[in-house]
């Protein structure tokens, strides 16, 4: 049986690849067959276009200081190392807006083309240190997952799924997601943050037993 998994996470989140590629290593060793659909959920709605220096933005939001900042990268990169997925942080690395590449994810989702993009944008991001704002940048990844250039143009441009993103994310908030990632299984059992390859797979163990309704 194909099991249903809801993921609602940020473009910009490090956790949210990192929990999704542990899921990804459970499905994979549990032979469990998955449906995974995405949400839009924006660590920083306010976040002007020119983005803001991630280690400047997390010393303001979170209080970090240089060494704890240090310290996290580090660990994110041996993290990703070991689940396949490249980190490359630099001192100018900067976060951005990602309203538009929401957008852009919503749209793709009315093909089955959802998942695809995802990984190309955290990809993009977090590997290749692109500026996953820019329409240009979004336009061309959209296209290398074999979306249409022009229509991503027009997306972006007349702003076409807006509401149905703010109507995503407004479900998702009164639902009391507040930080992600979040990963809904079978449309009942919400799992918060990053839980680890074992920790997933114990859960889908669990849903495999599972009586069915």
């Amino acid at each position: 049986m194909t099991l249903r998994i809801d993921i609602i996470s940020d473009v910009m989140c490090p956790w949210c690849i990192v929990g999704y590629k542990q899921l990804e290593q459970a499905l994979t060793d549990s032979g469990q067959e998955a449906d995974i659909h995405w949400h839009p959920f924006e660590l920083n709605p306010q976040m002007p276009p020119e983005g803001q220096n991630l280690r400047e933005h997390l010393a303001q939001k979170y209080g970090s200081t240089v060494e704890q900042s240090q310290e996290v990268r580090h660990r994110l990169k041996e993290i990703g190392t070991q689940l396949g997925f490249a980190f490359n942080f630099k001192e100018d690395s900067r976060i951005f807006n990602t309203f538009q590449a929401h957008q852009l994810i919503h749209w793709a989702g009315e093909t089955g083309k959802d998942h695809d993009l995802k990984q190309a944008l955290f990809t993009a991001y977090f590997s290749e240190g692109k500026d996953v704002s820019q329409a240009n940048t979004l336009i061309d990844i959209a296209a290398s997952v074999g979306l249409d250039a022009d229509e991503a143009r027009a997306i972006l441009s007349e702003n076409r799924f807006e509401d149905a993103v703010r109507q995503k994310q407004a479900f998702w908030h009164k639902q009391g997601i507040s930080g992600v990632p979040a990963m809904v299984f079978s449309q009942r059992h919400l799992v918060t943050g990053a839980q680890g390859t074992e920790n997933y797979s114990k859960i889908l163990t669990h849903l495999a037993n599972e009586p069915a309704e």
